[in-house]
């Protein structure tokens, strides 16, 4: 029986994720593609190159970091499974031991808005910095001086052998991660009921319902790249709790809310938790967001 091949994208840490599947499926082809050119602001980037390839046929699953996938896919493709989550939580790189611990005036790197807004939300005395590239590319600029601290996604570091390197992570409340991060996604075409059967024997219960509600809850905030926004779901036992950030830039003003229900419809405690939010006024500042994006 033909192996199946795993499309994902080439970057060490896409690469160690796509391992992890294929170790979880007893053996897979693991097919890199490359990437579009950077954009900015373009999350789809991240993804293209994998869906063309199971478009294409050259694969037969699609391995993503589940934070990039967009709600929306493209005809003929699914998501087909969602193996075990890592710990969703953004995690500090540098000396400090608590964000209270940070000097006033350090120099953060990040480039996400949605972290640089809760950062400035619990501390407006610290300077958020630009930080691209990959993970071992931010560590080195972190290590050259470039920033006096950094945050990155607890997961990508773990996955990478680099959690040493963490010094405390944030919580839920402090730091709402992206929706889906440390999660990872697999797609397939529709109707490819071999790849579909493969991915549900990897999938974990508890991840697939925590990924649903955040979809759910993205979708219905009809957000952007370009707006500041945290949504996080954790399943503990017969209750699933959501917690939502949503904010300016610059940290001066945000909404935040928790909802908890039954894991059994975990899209409508996603949708409920948007709907409070935008009762409270987030829709305004998602709009104001994308406005000062576009000035």
């Amino acid at each position: 029986m033909r192996r199946l091949r795993l499309a994902t994208r080439g970057s060490a840490l896409a690469l160690a994720q796509a391992e992890l599947v294929a170790a979880a499926l007893g053996g897979a082809e693991i097919f890199p593609v490359r990437g579009d050119a950077p954009a900015p602001n373009d999350k789809a980037r991240f993804v293209r190159g994998v869906e063309a390839a199971l478009l294409d046929g050259e694969a037969d699953l699609g391995v993503h970091s589940a934070k990039d996938l967009p709600a929306e896919q493209p005809e003929g493709l699914e998501l087909v499974g969602v193996p075990p989550r890592e710990d969703p939580a953004d995690a500090y790189v540098g000396p400090d031991s608590s964000v209270a611990a940070i000097a006033a005036g350090a120099r953060i790197g990040t480039t996400s808005l949605r972290r640089r807004a809760q950062l400035l939300a619990l501390r407006d005395d610290l300077v958020p910095v630009e930080l691209r590239g990959n993970v071992d590319t931010r560590l080195r600029k972190l290590a050259a001086g470039e920033c006096d601290g950094a945050i990155l996604a607890l997961a990508g570091l773990r996955r990478l052998g680099r959690a040493a390197d963490v010094t405390f992570a944030f919580a839920i409340e402090e730091l709402t991660p992206a929706a889906g991060q440390g999660a990872l996604a697999l797609q397939a075409r529709r109707g490819d009921q071999t790849a579909a059967a493969a991915a549900a024997q990897v999938t974990d219960r508890a991840a697939l319902v925590e990924l649903t509600a955040e979809r759910a809850a993205v979708s219905a905030f009809d957000a952007t790249c370009n707006t500041p926004i945290g949504v996080c779901a954790r399943l503990a036992g017969d209750e699933l709790a959501m917690s939502g950030f949503v904010g300016l830039p610059d940290g001066s003003e945000w909404v935040r809310d928790r909802v908890a229900g039954e894991p059994a419809q975990p899209g409508a405690l996603g949708e409920a938790l948007a709907e409070r939010m935008l009762a409270a006024g987030a829709g305004e500042l998602l709009s104001r967001a994308e406005e000062a994006a576009a000035a």
